[in-house]
């Protein structure tokens, strides 16, 4: 007799009826209950899921999960086949996973229990399961399992609708396995139906004010995979340094990095991040924000940046790109055309925000040009001249983009699809949320989660608090809130600190984005928090504790 647990695909890789529940559950076959089980352990010690799913029961019915006889496979049936790479990387990832302290020989249980759990079928039926696809806003990240049992066999059939579901799937049932006080690793009879609150759950990292190494940006990619993040918003240039290593202009890097070898991101990075992430069914959307933050793009090309003016002579300063000269835009037309063939995500984010009009304000061109659109002295119509072209270039490139909320506050003409990115108004932010749903478009939401704030005590509790559709308005105004993003700005991070500082006060976010409305219980979050930090420290993450207190796996060393 064995245990098989059958993971079964249907439709295209890419879609699934909206909101399809999520039923994972570990069969129980020929009335094996409790055989061969010792040492068992509360559930509230072992079992800590974070995020916490739409539902979620499990029972004292356990079993056994080991190593030499459990894995991870495609079915024969399986229409993704061996070559499906997100598949198969993510059965290595998470056998180890689970498996992770038991990989040397020595270690491994050799003895079979009649209540083993000795393998993991996934059944993928789809035509085309598109292995080689990218996820997207669209991607539905439900699932249904369906259990089922025989005499000789016992299964559970999941339905999910791509190979993204399954990196999910993997998540949690990892999460479901726990360790006894013998060693042997076991895992309960559970029923969890679930699917994320939001399409958008995103985490912001800076890599401008400090460079950020490759493994830094990977190892925190692995860690959002472990938190049901889906987006990396790459802040990727700014004033400081422009590490963006592009084809086209290559003195952008060469004269705006910190260093033109050992401070760029070259193609094969940016290739190796945006893949890293696929994988793990995390979207790359990169910011290039104008026409603020671009000190260093001045470096490398000349004349699209505006000279200050002191005392009617040029100062030898350079303020925000130069929104009256035909040059900038023709700059901007080659360079968003080959941003949009290296980042395959439908969504550019364009940034907008901060825009200091006092360069513009001394700049005598710029005020004859002032006089002449009848813009008067309200510079904030120079930047939505600027924005306005720069979307039209961007569009042209058949991209969505994304903005800071500025360029909605200023009345630029959008398009409806446009996303509105909500970071003002601490702690007043609900009054924005209302009005960029008001206006019809969809919003997103980062003021309450400005994570490069930092103070003394245990501050993920407000993170967790915060809830993107708290504000006054209609249902249909809450609908168009697709999510939000946990930022960490560079000013005091490098890859020194970077991740124990984002985790796992990111984690908080993370539940938010993905858990259902109604779980709100910081006591329960707390002890379910306190073991997923510890689940995240053992994988390699260095994620720093919430309080008091130790990890298990501290009493092996780890």
């Amino acid at each position: 007799f064995t245990m098989s647990l059958f993971v079964y695909c249907i439709g295209s890789m890419y879609c699934l009826v909206k909101f399809a529940p999520l039923f994972l559950a570990v069969a129980v076959c020929n009335g094996w209950l409790f055989g061969d089980f010792v040492g068992k352990r509360s559930e509230l010690d072992e079992i800590s899921l974070w995020p916490l799913p739409q539902k979620f029961q499990s029972s004292a019915v356990a079993f056994k999960l080991s190593p030499a006889r459990f894995q991870i496979v495609q079915a024969k049936q399986s229409s993704a086949g061996p070559s499906c790479s997100i598949l198969e990387n993510a059965f290595r990832r998470y056998f180890e996973y689970i498996f992770g302290d038991l990989k040397k020989p020595e270690k491994s249980r050799k003895k079979v229990y009649d209540s083993d759990l000795v393998e993991l079928q996934v059944w993928v039926t789809s035509a085309d399961p598109e292995c080689d696809g990218f996820p997207s806003l669209q991607t539905d990240e439900s699932c249904e399992f369906f259990p089922s049992a025989s005499v000789l066999h016992c299964a559970v059939t999941s339905m999910l609708s791509n190979p993204m579901n399954d990196r999910q799937r993997l998540e949690t049932f990892s999460q479901l396995v726990y360790e006894d006080d013998y060693g042997v690793n076991n895992i309960n009879k559970t029923d969890i139906s679930d699917f994320p609150r939001f399409a958008h759950r995103g985490i912001l990292l800076d890599s401008s004010r400090h460079f950020l190494p490759l493994k830094v940006i990977l190892a925190n990619l692995e860690a959002m995979a472990m938190n049901k993040f889906n987006v990396f918003h790459w802040h990727i240039v700014d004033d400081h340094s422009f590490p963006y290593m592009s084809r086209t202009f290559p003195e952008l890097s060469q004269k705006g990095a910190y260093h033109p070898f050992t401070h760029v991101y070259t193609p094969s990075d940016v290739k190796m991040v945006i893949e890293f992430a696929r994988m793990r069914g995390i979207r790359v959307i990169p910011e290039f924000d104008t026409p603020g933050h671009t000190e260093s793009w001045g470096n490398g090309i000349k004349d699209l940046l505006t000279p200050c003016y002191s005392d009617s002579s040029p100062s030898g300063a350079f303020g925000p790109v130069n929104p009256i000269l035909n040059s900038s835009y023709d700059f901007m037309t080659q360079f968003f055309k080959e941003i949009s063939t290296v980042f395959p995500d439908a969504y550019i984010h364009l940034g907008g925000d901060e825009v200091d009009f006092s360069c513009w304000e001394s700049n005598p061109d710029i005020q004859r040009f002032m006089v002449q659109q009848g813009f008067g002295t309200d510079y904030s119509k120079l930047e939505s001249f600027y924005i306005q072209r720069l979307l039209d270039i961007v569009a042209a490139t058949k991209k969505g983009y994304m903005v800071w909320q500025e360029v909605f506050d200023n009345g630029v003409k959008l398009k409806a699809d446009t996303q509105i990115h909500v970071w003002k108004g601490r702690p007043q932010y609900q009054d924005e949320m209302a009005q960029v749903t008001a206006a019809g478009f969809n919003a997103l939401l980062s003021t309450p989660w400005y994570l490069n704030r930092i103070s003394y005590g245990q501050d993920w509790v407000n993170i967790y608090k915060a809830d993107p559709q708290n504000f006054t308005g209609t249902d249909a105004q809450k609908k168009l809130v697709i999510g939000g993003e946990a930022c960490l700005w560079g000013e005091y991070v490098d890859a020194t600190n970077l991740t124990p500082r984002l985790w796992p006060r990111a984690s908080a976010v993370a539940e938010r984005l993905w858990s259902d409305k109604s779980v709100t219980d910081v006591d329960n979050a707390y002890n379910r928090l306190v073991q997923h930090r510890c689940r995240m420290v053992k994988r390699g993450i260095p994620a720093e504790p919430l309080f008091v207190g130790h990890c298990r796996q501290e009493y092996k060393g780890l």
